[in-house]
């Protein structure tokens, strides 16, 4: 008996994998189910490679405008830059994704043609006629110059890069975007309008080609340094004198370009190789052995506390003639008959846990699917659109495990419970980003989420997610209570006091420390991804972080959850979710810490939406982290209960 109680407490979330499992191949079935289509009929984006003969015309579009100090993001054509020569503006469709990230793809006047190079061409005017800026549209490129912003164009599907230099090491790195323009030593301010497209290309049968690699080289250059040739070309003398804004004042500037074609033997494949090789793979390796010591170190704790602690309680109590004698020790045995008594609020605890299991479940089946590429960085937006539709799927599994729990908790009002796990977190969620919002659109910022785009959320929130939540709720309360090995007695028994060290306070920062570390060394990736513009593609080591982030929760709410119970303590369900979400207070002052170490902002609305944003990772960490640590916890106890002969 003892063995099998060693084997099953080893995997507490068992219940939550084989949901989880049961979704994947369920979801996979309905993917092999789906009609087969020609491959030429359809083009996915970061997928199906796109050919060019030489001499066809290739679209350079913008994204956006981005800078990590003011972390707000602006449309291209927010600034007073040159439009198409029809002055039409062509937006791409956006996915959900691209919309809540500020994405807005359009189309620019370039024009560029496969490997037909271009010495100097000027954009949207005659040199003899240059572009004329008011005095208010100086201004507002100023202060986008002053705040670092960069510019994103996009050929291809494949953003634009900037080369530099390391000063340190001389190692040449790439830079998302170009820089608008720069603030030299003595304060001047001036634009970078002259834009050299270096696009690599790779050929097979030198009849068809295909881009592999998009860098720009900026330049500022004046009036008097572009001279006409003939039609819109252009030529630059060869002194140097850079266009200079000037505050209050109005600018005449002319925007110019030049395209060059380089051979590439890199194969469209692997395009994205170099982009994605700026992070360093031997500190995710290192994140991930740190993670695994830490877990050995837990797995010790834990078998040591198992095999000699619990078999030596096991043992004296199911000790016939030694029952008077074990009944008058203290520890974990004398509390059988109020240790699954219903705790308060059960109510709110049941919907906090069926929240739990559909965040779980949410990032697991979406790191998974991104682990295999299908929710790599050239699908701009695919990861936020799919974690979404996950979410409102997975609302199902989390009704369920919510409606069976509050059976068990022999609650009545399974249709409050339906209402409150379906609501609860995404109405706080919702809340938080609504209220942002009205700070975003004071800025005209395009992560301003449009109302059409707010509607369609909630209409999935509400379509989606609500009913299969109440769905699930149903058929888990009609399902059996789970089982407990123990009667629960009629008068409730007095907890003695406890030691100082098993104060939940304590216990929360004790709880948090060992999963925080197996996973903060990921966690700063992910925040330097969401806050300063950088490409994360690491899932593969995502995904093995959040399998150890799984196991060392588990196994540091067993721990506590031993202790408690041997203070005489049967408060546990309360406790043990909220001791095992004590990670989320590192993640919460991590945030702290990162922003005033690594993000330069100084301005009050993008620190607002900083911390806003951070409010909900750390809310969704907790409800995710504590999620995992009930089940573990409630899964030993059964386990221990059921081993021990009880009269």
């Amino acid at each position: 008996m003892l063995a099998a109680t060693v084997v099953r407490v080893v995997s507490p979330v068992a219940a939550m994998w084989r949901v989880a499992w049961r979704a994947l191949w369920l979801l996979s079935a309905l993917l092999a189910a789906l009609p087969r289509v020609p491959t030429a009929a359809f083009y996915v984006p970061g997928v199906a490679p796109v050919e060019f003969e030489q001499g066809a015309n290739i679209k350079v579009q913008a994204i956006k405008m981005t800078s990590s100090h003011t972390q707000l993001p602006y449309d291209y054509y927010s600034l007073p830059l040159c439009r198409p020569k029809n002055g039409t503006l062509v937006y791409k469709s956006e996915s959900l994704g691209e919309v809540l990230r500020g994405d807005r793809i359009v189309n620019t006047p370039y024009e560029v043609r496969m490997k037909k190079d271009v010495e100097c061409q000027v954009l949207c005017n005659a040199v003899a006629s240059p572009v004329v800026w008011t005095a208010e549209d100086t201004n507002g490129v100023m202060n986008r110059i002053e705040h670092e912003y960069f510019v994103h164009l996009l050929v291809d599907n494949l953003p634009c890069a900037t080369r530099y230099a390391i000063l340190d090491s001389k190692d040449e790195q790439l830079d998302r975007g170009y820089r608008l323009g720069y603030v030299d030593d003595k304060g001047g301010v001036f634009i970078n309008n002259h834009l050299r497209l270096v696009l690599y290309y790779h050929t097979e049968d030198n009849l068809n080609y295909r881009v592999v690699r998009f860098e720009v080289e900026t330049k500022s250059v004046g009036l008097s340094q572009v001279e006409a040739a003939t039609g819109s070309s252009c030529t630059l003398s060869k002194e140097h004198k850079p266009q200079a804004l000037v505050k209050d004042a109005e600018t005449r500037l002319l925007f110019t370009y030049s395209v060059e074609w380089r051979a590439s033997a890199v194969r469209w494949a692997s395009r994205w190789d170099i982009y994605l090789a700026m992070s360093d793979v031997q500190i995710h390796w290192f994140s991930i052995v740190n993670s695994v010591v830490v877990v050995l170190f837990l797995s010790g704790i834990l078998t040591m506390i198992i095999i000699r602690t619990l078999r030596r309680d096991i043992a004296k109590y199911n000790q016939d003639d030694s029952m008077e004698e074990a009944m008058e020790e203290t520890g974990w045995k004398l509390v059988h008959g109020d240790v699954f008594r219903p705790p308060q609020r059960a109510k709110l605890l049941c919907a906090f846990v069926g929240s739990g299991v559909q965040i779980y479940l949410m990032a697991l089946v979406t790191i998974f699917f991104a682990t295999l590429g299908m929710l790599s960085p050239s699908s701009r937006g695919s990861l936020m659109t799919a974690a979404i539709t996950v979410y409102n799927f997975m609302g199902v599994v989390g009704g369920y495990f919510t409606g069976r729990l509050y059976k068990t908790m022999k609650g009545k009002m399974w249709k409050s419970v339906a209402l409150w796990t379906g609501v609860l977190y995404p109405l706080l969620v919702s809340s938080i980003v609504v209220f942002l919002n009205f700070f975003v659109w004071g800025k005209h910022s395009s992560a301003a989420i449009p109302f059409t785009s707010m509607l369609s959320v909630v209409a999935m929130w509400l379509g989606i997610s609500v009913p299969l939540v109440w769905i699930g709720v149903y058929v888990g309360f009609r399902k059996a209570p789970y089982e407990h090995p123990v009667r629960t007695n009629q008068i409730p028994r007095q907890v003695p006091e406890q030691a100082w060290y098993l104060h939940p306070l304590f216990c929360s920062l004790l709880a948090g420390v060992l999963p925080f570390g197996a996973m903060f060394i990921e966690l700063f990736f992910i925040f330097s991804a969401i806050w300063e513009n950088q490409f994360y593609y690491m899932f593969g080591f995502l995904f093995l972080v959040y399998i150890i982030l799984t196991i060392s929760c588990s196994q540091i709410s067993i721990v506590l959850a031993y202790f408690q119970l041997c203070g005489e303590d049967y408060h546990w369900w309360w406790r043990s979710f909220v001791v095992s979400g004590g990670s989320a207070l590192y993640v919460g002052a991590y945030s702290v810490f990162y922003f005033f170490t690594k993000l330069e902002i100084d301005e009050f609305v993008p620190t607002l939406l900083y911390f806003g944003y951070t409010a909900i990772f750390v809310v969704t960490f907790w409800l995710l982290t504590g999620t995992i640590g009930f089940w573990a916890a409630y899964s030993f106890i059964k386990r221990i209960y059921g081993a021990v002969k009880i009269d």
